[in-house]
């Protein structure tokens, strides 16, 4: 069983404040007669898109979810990472009510409101580097990505983007240009925006060279410069490299040390900037405010969304000043700064910082990692732990010497994890990832993973 795990932190006390444990309660089958319904109308009226389990939320506090039909589950979810302060944190509702009550749109890319330059401010102050900055608000990931995209393309007038293999950038089609997590989300869009070039990842556990860290003096970053540059990509015709810090939806994983520090010193040489994907790990996901932070690299442009918003749709981007457009009307969009998205933003740093939420996603990402490792040693289908901070995932394999992925394994237990309380997402071929809200405790990372344990052994049993 392999194990990529970031430096352990001393188990501290959680957040001051928070309840007991609630724990899991099971009042019907998930999904229940209640949930069923909805499923049903759901995939009469909505297009088909990314739904995993059957759960149908009617409130949520916390790390909990109560569904329609009474059940209440622990959430490891936390809408796939937008949850930072947990749900209906009520700093943040009382923001958004006193908000929503003054005003609740006027159009920030045309109009002029204080709480969007306030944020503005406090972005750039907290994004990476010392340079002067300036931001741009979007509605998601994926936009913060075409943003970003545009950015680049405007101010260097070159065509090449670069990315990596398995890296996800957002499924909009500039986007998706850089996108390859998966075959399914390519698949029958072709062609693309032009100009996307990638290299394989930093993958250690698979390495795609068949390589063994530290022994490979990171090829997976020198082979940008000793291959691709004198081959396939000319570095004068490349705009941007984008790349994650820890890579999302294609399988949580953790760069190995110094791979980030190699690749921007290759970048730099070309001054090629780097834009740092940060719409999953960002916001204090891995421990700190942005993923980056510990690469010890500083990125020319940062996109983030997701816990940005606590749980408002709200995404940005971050760049040095002098990338900004010269004219009016070269990108923008209607809704992007939203007043209201704002002020849930502005309340959900807030609570960051004033609950020490980076601490408690270090020491109880730390102690998650731990736990995981246990189950690891107890369950033959476990090949790989790995994460940093609260951005934690599993990798379930048909056999620990060829690393064969199990993608239907992986679904039983995620599946057999809902029948029993426990709401999990998985990601890469056969990956479960671990994002509950930052205010998680140690008491309710056990409870999760008793319910992982049992899962996995019924899955086993299923097979």
């Amino acid at each position: 069983m392999h194990m990529s795990q970031s430096t352990p932190s001393p188990v501290a006390s959680p957040p001051p404040g928070r309840s007991p444990a609630r724990g899991v309660v099971i009042s019907t089958p998930i999904p229940g007669p209640n949930a069923r319904t909805v499923i049903e109308r759901d995939r009469r009226y909505l297009m088909t898109s990314t739904k995993t389990s059957p759960v149908v939320a009617a409130s949520a506090s916390g790390c909990w979810v109560t569904d329609v039909d009474g059940n209440r589950l622990l959430d490891f979810a936390s809408g796939v990472g937008v949850l930072a302060a947990g749900h209906a944190h009520p700093d943040v509702v009382r923001a958004v009510r006193e908000q929503v009550g003054r005003l609740s749109h006027f159009a920030g890319t045309d109009f002029y409101y204080e709480n969007q330059t306030l944020l503005a401010e406090r972005l750039a102050g907290l994004a990476p580097g010392s340079f002067e900055k300036k931001v741009f608000f979007t509605n998601s990931g994926a936009e913060s990505v075409e943003a970003a995209l545009k950015l680049v393309r405007y101010h260097r007038q070159r065509p090449i983007v670069v990315g990596l293999l398995g890296g996800f950038h957002g499924r909009t089609m500039g986007a998706l240009t850089m996108t390859t997590s998966k075959p399914v989300q390519r698949a029958r869009y072709a062609p693309f925006v032009g100009g996307g070039h990638h290299i394989p990842a930093p993958t250690c556990y698979r390495c795609p060279y068949r390589l063994e860290y530290p022994s490979c003096d990171l090829y997976c970053a020198k082979i940008l410069k000793e291959l691709y540059f004198h081959t396939s990509i000319p570095p004068e015709d490349v705009a941007a490299f984008v790349a994650e810090p820890v890579m999302g939806e294609g399988g949580y994983v953790v760069p190995p040390p110094k791979w980030h520090a190699t690749l921007k010193g290759i970048l730099d040489e070309e001054k090629i900037p780097l834009i740092d994907d940060e719409v999953q790990a960002g916001v204090g996901r891995t421990g700190k405010w942005f993923g980056i932070e510990h690469h010890g690299v500083v990125p020319e442009i940062v996109t983030m969304a997701k816990a940005l918003g606590g749980g408002f749709p709200l995404g940005a981007v971050t760049f040095p000043t002098e990338y900004d457009f010269p004219v009016q009307g070269s990108h923008s969009n209607t809704f992007g700064g939203n007043v209201v998205a704002v002020a849930a933003s502005l309340a959900t740093l807030d609570v960051i910082e004033k609950e020490r939420l980076l601490d408690n996603a270090r020491v109880q990402g730390s102690y998650l990692l731990q736990r995981l490792g246990e189950l690891a040693r107890r369950h033959e289908e476990i090949g790989d732990v790995r994460g940093l901070g609260l951005m934690t995932a599993t990798e379930f394999v048909r056999d620990r010497r060829t690393k064969e992925p199990a993608p239907e394994f992986r679904d039983r237990v995620v599946d057999e994890a809902v029948r029993r309380g426990l709401v999990l997402l998985g990601c890469g071929r056969s990956t479960i990832r671990y994002i509950p809200p930052l205010i998680v405790r140690r008491e309710e990372i056990d409870e999760a993973v008793e319910i992982l344990d049992a899962a996995i052994s019924a899955a086993h049993a299923r097979a």
